[in-house]
């Protein structure tokens, strides 16, 4: 059988719910979709998908699968998209959503967005909440962590690290820092979008990772929120270094631990994998790919 049809029934019966529903929307009997569907499990030599007779449901290999299988279609969907683009100009409103202390890297990329494009307009939304793309109706997301709805397709825009850091005041007031496991009696405040929650994770100076569990009387999604308290005292901050690097130039924080290196993130550009990929939305990812690899420094001054 037809490889690549084969993965397309898959998907379609984990979104759709069923063989049946499957089979209509693909236009293809019930027992086709099912031979498509065994025909993987055959190859793989695993089982998919766990099946009753009213619904099926993933497997843990089936959900590993569906994810990069997702991935797959949308790439290819994608490729057909960019060559029909190139015979088409950006138009209509694309909307975005970026966290707020990111606007100083997206703003200048949207502004010359329209400038090259004026059949586009842009609705540019900030903010610091999860969002549900598909029921909102966003285009695209910039996002400084990987979301967890991974049927999303994911574009790496830059690299960037934390750097943890505090007031003098804070350091003059509880004492110094001198071993990433006394973090543990101090109150570190964090992002609820940490994605190791309260296990910050590092890198020690033999380049080996290493974790510390933490605690502290502050929990928000503003990266802002995060670099007051620090500025005020309240605690120990394990902060965006691009939101911080001035403070830490001026004296105003004070960097701990710096032969312990924050585990690398990415900043990345978010879409959701089933629409099309439309003219308005590559162009701008494409532009913001080389806003930040031209401000790759500003992003990740740490590195």
């Amino acid at each position: 059988m037809d490889r690549l049809t084969s993965l397309t029934t898959f998907v379609r019966v984990v979104d759709s719910g069923g063989f049946s529903a499957a089979g209509r929307r693909l236009n293809m009997s019930t027992t086709m979709v099912s031979n498509h569907v065994n025909a993987l499990e055959e190859r793989l030599g695993a089982r998919l998908l766990n099946r009753t007779t009213r619904k099926v449901s993933l497997t843990e290999v089936g959900k590993a699968y569906y994810d990069r299988c997702t991935q797959i279609l949308a790439d290819l969907e994608q490729a057909d998209d960019i060559a029909g683009a190139l015979q088409s100009t950006p138009r209509g409103t694309l909307r975005i959503y970026t966290a707020t202390h990111m606007v100083p890297f997206v703003a200048p990329a949207v502004a010359e967005f329209l400038a090259s494009y004026p059949d586009v307009k842009i609705d540019l939304t900030m903010g610091e909440r999860e969002i549900d793309m598909v029921d909102e109706g966003i285009d695209l997301a910039i996002r400084l962590a990987p979301p967890p709805d991974s049927s999303l397709i994911v574009r790496r825009l830059a690299t960037w690290r934390h750097v943890l850091c505090c007031s003098p005041a804070y350091l003059k007031k509880h004492g110094p820092v001198q071993q990433l496991s006394e973090l543990s009696d101090h109150n570190c405040v964090r992002h609820v979008l940490y994605p190791y929650s309260d296990g910050w994770h590092f890198l020690n100076p033999e380049g080996a990772p290493v974790s510390v569990r933490i605690s502290g009387n502050l929990l928000t999604n503003s990266g802002e929120a995060l670099r007051l308290a620090a500025l005020q005292g309240i605690g120990i901050a394990l902060a965006a270094g691009f939101l911080v690097a001035d403070d830490l130039q001026s004296g105003r924080l004070a960097r701990l631990l710096p032969d312990y290196r924050p585990v690398e993130l990415t900043m990345n550009a978010v879409y959701p994998h089933r629409h099309h990929l439309s003219a308005k939305v590559r162009s701008f990812i494409d532009l913001l790919v080389r806003h930040s690899a031209e401000h790759q420094k500003l992003i990740n001054p740490f590195s």
